[in-house]
């Protein structure tokens, strides 16, 4: 029981510490642009000049399965 006294101060200070690094993100405006980082993920930058983005792929085109060739049946 004794180590309540330990463990239930410690988890109030933890609790206490996430509550200001919280307020302390909104004071901040860690989160005024919550939809930029959405768009700037799709945007192609990494893509040399002049290349397309169907040239990255080397696999099928997406939404399509692979073309498997047809095995002969045995008769």
């Amino acid at each position: 029981m004794t180590v309540l006294l330990v463990l239930v101060p410690l988890a109030l200070l933890l609790g206490l510490a996430g509550l200001f690094a919280f307020l302390w993100s909104l004071r901040s405006d860690q989160y005024s642009d919550l939809d930029g980082a959405a768009v700037r993920m799709l945007a192609d930058d990494d893509l040399p000049d002049g290349a397309a983005s169907s040239d990255r792929r080397a696999g099928p085109a997406r939404g399509r399965p692979a073309r498997i060739p047809a095995q002969e049946q045995p008769r």
